[in-house]
């Protein structure tokens, strides 16, 4: 099968390596119809601090099982099934909790296993991993189906960690794919006034359909000025960092009310002012967002139309192309793309 291979920052190849197989009684196998490419891929791609290295790519998924080990016992041949962007055990003391993304036994596609950038993918732990799709392959709905085995989960997962009061006012730092989709996740939890930074008038867009009420394109103190100025000086009840980067999680810090709380869930590359935090009664919040743990919930929103967060897919590219797509999102010409095998 063909598969993109990560050979060295900026080598990527898509080549023929061996057809996955079932190597263990839990396992499956599933043939991939859809795939995403994730700002971690590019993270990876440009040599930067991060788990993707190499050689497998990808971790957004999206197929039919085509075989399963003798222990699967709740999946069949011919199911599609959405896959979270890390496999997991289903029954240790973390799954347990809700948080399968702590699973001792697990680990992230295309980092501890095969990644979803593939022609087909062995899945470990297949019952207590995979989630299964009421619908065909060709269901106009699998891009919104696609957006949940990461992004739509972390959005998901960054309201989910805090505790909001009634009529809450919620900040999104960032509007990549993370960020618009928190908040389709913020106004999805009632959230009443979602301020959304960024720069992009086509992300801006969708973050408007998505439910911003606020958009904040001004930088650094200006962009702190804003958001206090039209929350008369107290600032957000949540603050989403959707980016990581220092400059993002300063300005979470920034515009969070004081007994607020700031949500990291754009993988924190620098740091924050923990006595701030404590002057300021801020709670910290968010993490490896558990996918697994949401999963079902979002299927069936998106299957019932409650929510659809398909538009942060911009760019479709097939796997033999896929460099192309990883060159869209690079030059932010994509916010997020889609591979077709």
């Amino acid at each position: 099968m063909r598969a993109a291979i990560l050979h060295a920052p900026g080598d990527l190849r898509v080549e023929t390596v061996p057809d996955p197989v079932i190597e263990q009684p839990t396992d499956a196998v599933v043939r991939v119809v859809a795939a995403g490419i994730c700002g971690t891929d590019l993270r990876g791609l440009a040599g930067h601090p991060g788990p993707v290295r190499g050689p497998r790519c990808g971790h957004e998924f999206v197929g039919v099982v085509e075989d399963t080990g003798s222990d699967v016992r709740g999946l069949r041949v011919g199911d599609l099934v959405v896959s979270p962007f890390q496999f997991s055990d289903g029954a240790c003391a973390a799954c347990t909790r809700g948080v399968p993304s702590s699973c001792r036994s697990g680990g992230m596609f295309g980092v501890d296993a095969n990644g979803g950038q593939a022609e087909a993918v062995r899945v470990p732990f297949a019952d207590a991993t995979l989630v299964q799709v009421a619908a065909d392959p060709g269901d106009d709905r699998l891009p919104g189906i696609l957006a949940l085995a990461d992004v739509m989960s972390t959005g998901t997962h960054a309201l989910a960690s805090a505790a909001l009061p009634a009529g809450a006012t919620v900040a999104v730092v960032g509007d990549g794919a993370v960020g618009l989709c928190s908040v389709l996740a913020a106004r999805r939890a009632g959230a009443e006034r979602i301020f959304l930074f960024g720069r992009h008038a086509n992300r801006l867009e969708v973050g408007k359909s998505f439910g911003a009420t606020d958009f904040v394109t001004a930088r650094g103190d200006e962009a702190h000025a804003v958001l206090l100025d039209a929350t008369g000086g107290v600032g957000a009840d949540l603050v989403v960092d959707a980016v990581g980067e220092q400059s993002a999680l300063d300005t979470a810090m920034a515009v969070c009310a004081d007994g607020g709380s700031v949500a990291l869930v754009g993988g924190p590359h620098g740091g924050v002012d923990m006595m701030m935090c404590f002057l300021r009664n801020i709670t910290v919040t968010g993490g490896l967002a558990p996918a697994r743990t949401y999963l079902p919930g979002l299927v069936d929103d998106v299957l019932s139309g409650r929510i659809d967060p398909s538009p942060v897919f911009d760019h479709v590219v097939t796997l033999d192309d896929i460099a192309l797509g990883y060159e869209a999102m690079a030059a932010r010409t994509a916010t997020k793309v889609l591979v077709r095998p």
